[in-house]
Order: C-alpha cells, then sequence, then structure tokens
C-alpha cells in the first residue's frame, strides 16, 4: 500500500497541524488545509495527484485575518472550508459567548483578509435552551452543484431545542439563510457528530462521521445522503461505511474532500484528521476509492476501500 506523508513542521521548524477542514480548488484540483491554531491559516498542498507516489509538498501559508489585517481579536476556531475563486468560505465553531460567535465568513485567498463575516438565523444562536451547543459547529461546510454560489452547513450536533436524533441543514446563497430540512441520525453517544458534508457534482451528498471515547478510542464512518429537502423535511443516509474497516486508522477524522481520479477512472475522497496540535494525535492524509462489485460493468459500487493512508 503506497503512503503520502503530512509534514510535521514546515520551514524554520515551525509546527503544522490542526488541520480541521480540507478543500479542493475546483479550478486547479489543490488540496487547501485549514488550521485552527491560534493564528488560523490556509495551507496548499501541490500536487495531490502524487498521493502515495512521493512525499506531500505544504506550501506557503496563508494566515487569516480581520478586515483591516489585524490579528482576530479572539481565536477563530474555524471548521469548515469552501473555496470559490478567490473567496474563502469558513465556518467558526460556536462558543455561546459574545466574543466567539458561530459565524459564516467569507476571506480574501489573496491577502487571507476577512471581506464578510454573516451571523447564523436566530435559531442557530446562542441563547437559554437554544442554539448551537459549545464547540459543537457548525463543523461541515460544502458547496451544492451548480450556480450561483449556495453552501451548506450543518451542526456538529443537533440544537439545544431540537430532538436529539435530529441534525439541521441551513443553506445560504444569493437570498441569505434558509432552512433546508433535517437529518435523521442516531449517534451512539455523546462524543460523537456530523464533523463534515461533502455536495457530489452528481447530486446528493456524502458525510463524514466522527466518534470518540476518552482516553483515546475513535470511530469513522461515512455516509451516503440524500439531496437537501424541503424546509420540513426530515430525510434518512441512504448507506453507511464503515471507515476503520477500510483499513483507516484511528484518529479524529475531521475534513473531506474529492480528490483526483485513480487511473482506471474511479473517483476519489481524500480525509484529513487533526491532530489539535497533541503529541498522542497525528495529522493525516488517506485516499478512499469505491470497488466495484465483481462482474459488474456498469461501475455500479459496492464498497470503499482504503488507500493512500499518510502520517
Amino acid at each position: 500500500m503506497a503512503h503520502g506523508v503530512l509534514p510535521s513542521q514546515g520551514v524554520r521548524g515551525r509546527r503544522l497541524g490542526g488541520f480541521s477542514a480540507v478543500a479542493t480548488d475546483p479550478h486547479n484540483g489543490r488540496l487547501w488545509l485549514l488550521s485552527d491554531r491560534a493564528v488560523p491559516e490556509l495551507l496548499p498542498i501541490w500536487d495531490v495527484a502524487s498521493l502515495g507516489r512521493r512525499p506531500l509538498r505544504i506550501g506557503d501559508r496563508l494566515p487569516l485575518r480581520s478586515s483591516a489585517g489585524d490579528r482576530f481579536p479572539a481565536p477563530l476556531d474555524g471548521e469548515g472550508l469552501v473555496i470559490d475563486g478567490a473567496d474563502a468560505w469558513i465556518v467558526s465553531e460556536e462558543r455561546r459567548s459574545a466574543d466567539r460567535p458561530a459565524q459564516l465568513l467569507r476571506f480574501d485567498r489573496g491577502s487571507g483578509r476577512l471581506r464578510q463575516a454573516l451571523p447564523l438565523p436566530p435559531a442557530w444562536r446562542a441563547a437559554p435552551g437554544q442554539g448551537l451547543g459549545a464547540n459543537q459547529g457548525p463543523e461541515s461546510l460544502t458547496r451544492l452543484s451548480g450556480a450561483p454560489l449556495v453552501l451548506l452547513l450543518a451542526a456538529e450536533r443537533p440544537l439545544l431545542q431540537d430532538p436529539p436524533d435530529q441534525l439541521r441543514l441551513l443553506r445560504h446563497g444569493p437570498d441569505g439563510f434558509r432552512p433546508a430540512g433535517a437529518l435523521r441520525l442516531s449517534l451512539p453517544g455523546a462524543h460523537w457528530g456530523l464533523t463534515e458534508l461533502l455536495a457530489l457534482p452528481s447530486g446528493g451528498l456524502l458525510g463524514l462521521v466522527r466518534g470518540f471515547e476518552p482516553p483515546s478510542r475513535w470511530w469513522a464512518q461515512l455516509l451516503q445522503l440524500p439531496s437537501p429537502g424541503a424546509a420540513a423535511s426530515v430525510q434518512l443516509p441512504l448507506m453507511r461505511w464503515d471507515l476503520l474497516a477500510t483499513g483507516l486508522p484511528p484518529d479524529n477524522w475531521e475534513g473531506l474532500a474529492l480528490g483526483p481520479p485513480l487511473p482506471d477512472g474511479r473517483p476519489t475522497l481524500l480525509v484529513v484528521s487533526d491532530d489539535n496540535f497533541s503529541p498522542l494525535q497525528a495529522n493525516r492524509l488517506a485516499r478512499l476509492a469505491p470497488r466495484r462489485q465483481p462482474g459488474c460493468s456498469d461501475g455500479s459500487v459496492a464498497a470503499l476501500e482504503g488507500g493512500d493512508q499518510g502520517q
């Protein structure tokens, strides 16, 4: 099995890590990592197609700053990333405090400066008995196919006022924020949650679910989800895969993006783990591909196969 490696150090020995989201640039296929360190930053990975054949190279970091070019007054806990031309869209996680609300943020990808900060709708904001739980999202962000730009986001866990098995979806487009239905997810425990959504070009969604049991036990699942529905609709996952059964190492898997196709034409997914700057964890990059059922000539997907894992 071939391997790719995410370096743990950058130029001048600078520590790298805390990769909480990943996105593919639709124009050139370059992969971008979002690091949620004290000064948040974007880092490109050059030549993703070489994964497994030669060491990956992480390019120059792009620090993210306020609209005036200053450091953010409070840490920005970015959890979801979408690249759209000169813009980088990021969702920041709720801390249920006035200085660290959940927001949808638009940054200039050239300078790293903030262009726009959008508060989430009232139902998602912190208030007694309602809103996002602290450190429970929004955890995912993806772009729906087509034009104009429409983003879809979700929390890691249900909102405080919602049933414990229903996870709301929220759209943002030219008409602002709009409800997009909900997913009925049976999360086995308090430390399970949805960490990423990925809209597929052909329609439909994939969801990355992570589970954790202190002190160091991890789970990871990939869900096939229906397309976002009407505001009042509640939909079930269509299929579920245990990613650790494919050979994926147990760790804090948080990012999900489309990767380059394999030589035989099969599409790939790239998943990234967040080491939380902990010596007990690692920044990992793994590539997953659909495995065709023997005898099928139409490309039917029977399962997922893991491959090209890096640490």
